[in-house]
């Protein structure tokens, strides 16, 4: 048995490491380690409620209206109002415009660029791989960015800037939206539309959304294989990445984009099964945390107090659970929750790496048709806000679909302060350490088994474990 430290890992937002142990060309144990430390749950600790709106889009930088929006549906519950219809909207293009530019820097800057590297030399055809795909250098990444960059346009005009606005608030968005701007909505998002369909896909989004099987992917991969999502879908084939990172398909969804109380995409969990979601039965496992010793607890009546004194603790991560079980979460979860025929073809023998690039860009092909209709149903003159009052005492609950998956904000108001605020985040999920009954998290889980010999190749292969994933660790210890 060899035991190796891999890390810092780059192309990742925050730190990371991975221990593993190897034996037989394969890894036989992991431990993930969450090695910084921001304590963003501790700062809000006795502020006014509403500085959560201000604080909590600044633990990360790339999925910041994902902390605005649970901080502001936290607030919403904790005061009992309702969002303007129009203010609903709004944010859900936001929230879709920085899943969607999360789920393209993934693709093209994150995970694809491994297969450019001189570890694939091997390969026939790498050379255009390379030309394609390589890090910063590759012609994809000069295609991509612009396209991206324009797509952004549409956060500028519904929330003044991005990262960290102000405009999503607990009664909706504080930008109202006149007509003329509306057919600049509709332009912005028809521009992106058409960069996903000549170039990402090359073929119609509602094509792609409408793919319903493992089968009827290959086919449409060997019909559309210059395109880059083909050219992705031939790696995958040709490297075996379905066997590949393989979780218990226990997966996890809050719920996407609500309108009037409906999701696009419901919520739930899938364990072989469609069940409801119960948020009671989340808690909190510091076992093996650098957190001070505390038995597992729902987040309102969790806490976090940072102790290095735990001889069993190897990460600042906690470890949530659900119904005691390990979770997984991502647009991969939110999917096969949500019911997509595709994605539950995809984990008919548990989750994978294959599996979670392909429904990151199945949710482009799903998200951007209904952007378009939330852009045609904004009614300028109607209300995008409603005044909202806080009480002196209250608790409220904000769970939100980011990028990676799974986001909740959970809030106690005592005497008109902050009197505790937990957050669970999406990679807190799942690059979770063991919890008090020894059981790995979700990375720890599926990097078992994966290939790690001494030579380039498997070092390749841990990193597509990692990176299917899309750490953002910032995130994971907030």
């Amino acid at each position: 048995m060899t035991r190796r430290i891999l890390g810092p890992f780059n192309r990742v937002e925050g730190d990371l490491e991975v221990q593993v142990d190897i034996a037989d060309g394969a890894v036989r144990g992991a431990w993930v380690n969450s090695p910084l430390y921001r304590g963003f749950e501790r700062i809000l600790h006795g502020k006014d409620p509403r500085d959560a709106l201000v604080y909590t889009p600044r633990i990360c930088g790339i999925c910041s209206v994902s902390q605005s929006m649970a901080a502001a549906a936290a607030l919403r519950a904790a005061g009992g109002v309702r969002a303007a219809r129009n203010g609903e909207l709004a944010a859900n293009l936001v929230l879709a415009c920085e899943n969607l530019t999360d789920h393209l820097t993934h693709f093209y800057l994150f995970f694809m660029p491994d297969f450019a590297r001189p570890d694939y030399a091997w390969r026939a055809g790498h050379d255009v791989v390379a030309e394609r795909f390589a890090a910063q250098t590759g012609s994809a990444s000069r295609d991509m960015l612009p396209a991206r960059a324009a797509f952004m346009h549409l956060t500028g005009i519904l929330a003044g800037k991005w990262p960290h606005s102000l405009a999503l608030q607990p009664g909706g968005t504080t930008r109202a939206i006149e007509a003329q701007e509306k057919v600049r909505l509709r332009n912005v998002v028809g521009m992106f539309r058409r960069f996903a369909e000549r170039t990402l896909f090359g073929d119609r989004l509602e094509s792609v959304a409408a793919l319903d099987s493992e089968p009827a992917l290959q086919q449409w991969a060997r019909a559309h294989a210059t395109s880059d999502f083909g050219r992705f879908l031939q790696l995958s084939d040709e490297l075996g990445l379905r066997r590949l990172g393989r979780g218990a398909a226990r997966l996890l969804s809050y719920g996407a984009y609500a309108v009037d109380e409906q999701h696009l995409f419901r919520r739930g969990v899938w364990d072989g099964a469609a069940r409801t979601l119960d948020t009671t039965r989340i808690t909190e496992d510091v076992s093996h945390a650098w957190m001070q010793a505390a038995a597992p607890a729902h987040p309102l009546q969790g806490s976090t107090v940072p102790s290095l004194d735990n001889p069993e603790a190897y990460s600042w991560c906690k470890a949530p659970r659900l119904d005691g079980r390990v979770m997984e979460t991502g647009a991969l979860a939110r999917q096969v929750v949500h019911g997509h025929a595709l994605a539950r073809d995809l984990v008919r023998d548990g989750s994978n790496v294959h599996a979670r690039v392909v429904a990151r860009l199945l949710e482009l092909a799903l998200v951007l048709p209904a952007m378009e209709a939330w852009i045609a149903q904004l009614e300028p003159g109607a209300p995008f806000c409603h005044a909202s009052e806080l009480p002196d005492e209250a608790d409220g609950e904000g769970l939100v679909e980011a990028a990676r998956g799974s986001l909740g904000h959970w809030l106690r108001i005592r005497k008109g302060r902050i009197h505790g605020y937990q957050i669970i985040a999406p990679t807190t999920w799942n690059f979770s350490p063991r919890d008090a009954a020894g059981t790995p998290g979700a990375l720890e889980q599926a990097l078992v088994g994966t290939p790690a010999s001494d030579d380039g190749r498997a070092g390749v292969a841990v990193q597509h474990v990692v990176r299917s994933f899309d750490p953002c660790m910032v995130c994971t210890v907030h």
